[in-house]
């Protein structure tokens, strides 16, 4: 069930980009503190590659991430990796050491990789939400409503409309 709502999101991402062109997907957005769509893409894809890249080790720290500028700024770059990231989920479930420093602190905490491919949904979710914000500056662009919405949320909608 996790690994079919994160492939859902992604293929979400991937509708997305087949409207846009490289200028609108590059395209800075005031209301995102300039950021643009292809900058929150890339960050959230980044975050599934930083997850799958740390599996074996064991050890993950997102803030080791690539920072790949070409996937924020080329759609078919930005499809073909998430393509990669959803041919290459690994399956079982292990324990993983989060390392993150704050304050010039090292800090590790324990988790487990489902823990962190469902982090991942969730942090995937709310950027779309933010990318929503910039998709209302593009013409003739059309997403599905849940968008950027929480599974949760969506289920709640759901029983309130019965």
């Amino acid at each position: 069930m996790l690994l079919s709502s994160i492939h859902s999101s992604l293929d979400e991402l991937v509708y997305l980009l087949n409207q846009l062109s490289n200028n609108a997907y590059s395209e800075s957005c005031k209301y995102l503190s300039d950021a643009s769509i292809g900058e929150h893409t890339r960050h959230i894809l980044e975050m599934f590659q930083c997850l799958e890249e740390s599996y074996d080790s064991g050890i993950l720290n997102y803030d080791n991430r690539k920072r790949n500028k070409c996937i924020e700024s080329d759609t078919h770059y930005a499809k073909q990796i998430i393509s990669d990231i959803k041919q290459n989920f690994k399956k079982e479930n292990k324990s993983i050491y989060l390392q993150q420093i704050i304050d010039k602190e090292l800090i590790e905490i324990q988790s487990n990789y489902y823990r962190e491919l469902l982090y991942n949904l969730e942090h995937c979710i709310h950027h779309q939400a933010l990318i929503k914000v910039a998709v209302l500056q593009c013409e003739n662009v059309i997403i599905d409503e849940n968008f950027g919405v929480a599974r949760s949320t969506i289920e709640y909608r759901n029983q309130c409309a019965q």
